[in-house]
């Protein structure tokens, strides 16, 4: 049984370059995968790997400078989700592309999952998905508005051409998490509104947190690693992913004419050049010979 450990924290790095190596070290010597972003801004992932090993990673980032009150959230896989470990260097840990937006300067309202449904319920407060589209077509809470942004980096836009609708509400927003809620809130914020909130660990902690019968959930939570997907309990749900675009297949959208394993589907049929599918086609049947030989290939 492997661990799956997702984390954020903002804080500031003087040189996240000189951070990369040995971090990069310790995982590849405890059996880690996944991946993890540093910047400036502090550091961003999700990974895993045999329990000792994903103690021994936690341990050493809480350990860097201000990140000793770094949080994270745990999973179980029986398979790994990831195929190795990266560990990049990025301008940000969540791209939203607003210089100005500092989260270690102030954020949101945290609200806690047992009180998020009281929140949410309020006719006067609106709530707002901060994800991208793929990841809300799959499953949102009940009455949210879906921004329908493909990437984060979009959402300060949608703001500024939708703030009307939202005069004299509350806002609250969510998002897998915590992270883009933690940019979002300060987005907010520096633009007069006040009255923000977000929900503490994202739907993630929800998820693992509120019993299913007590939920305002609908669908599942899309999450970036082998999984695809989880429901309650954060167990693995019933997604599988386009190995083309990447994006969440439901077990229906794999039986449509436009879905080719490996090479497309539904989504991304137009998107891509006959060749870009034959080039498709040529990793899928590399992923399926790695398998077959008892190894993983670093595409899938």
């Amino acid at each position: 049984m492997l661990t799956i450990a997702a984390l954020y924290h903002f804080t500031r790095f003087d040189d996240p370059a000189a951070l990369r190596g040995p971090l990069l070290d310790l995982c590849l010597a405890q059996g880690v995968t996944g991946t993890l972003l540093l910047a400036r801004e502090g550091v961003n992932g999700t990974i895993a790997g045999p329990r000792d090993g994903i103690d021994a990673v936690i341990a050493h980032l809480r350990a860097l400078p201000g990140c000793e009150g770094l949080e994270w959230k745990e999973a179980t896989a029986d398979t790994p989700p990831f195929g190795r470990m990266k560990v990049k260097l990025k301008a940000e840990i969540v791209t939203m592309g607003q210089p100005d937006v500092d989260p270690t300067a102030r954020v949101g309202h945290y609200v806690a999952p047992e009180d998020w449904n009281a929140l949410i319920s309020d006719p006067d407060v609106a709530v707002i998905d901060t994800r991208n589209d793929y990841e809300v077509a799959i499953g949102t809470f009940r009455g949210a508005v879906d921004p329908a942004t493909h990437s984060f980096r979009e959402f300060p836009q949608w703001w500024e051409e939708n703030r009307e609708r939202f005069a004299g509400k509350r806002i609250a927003m969510f998002c897998t998490g915590g992270i883009r809620c933690e940019k979002s809130t300060n987005f907010l914020l520096g633009q007069g509104i006040n009255q923000v909130y977000h929900l503490k660990g994202g739907i993630l902690k929800y998820l693992e947190e509120v019993p299913q019968e007590d939920s305002l959930w609908d669908g599942e939570c899309y999450v970036f690693d082998g999984r695809v997907s989880v429901g309650h309990g954060l167990v693995q749900g019933a997604y599988d992913s386009c190995h083309a675009c990447r994006r969440p297949l439901s077990p229906e959208d794999k039986l449509r004419p436009e879905y080719e394993r490996g090479a497309s589907c539904h989504h991304c049929l137009a998107e891509y050049s006959d060749d870009d599918r034959e080039r498709f086609r040529e990793r899928q049947k590399q992923m399926d010979l790695a398998e077959a030989r008892g190894a993983r290939h670093l595409g899938g």
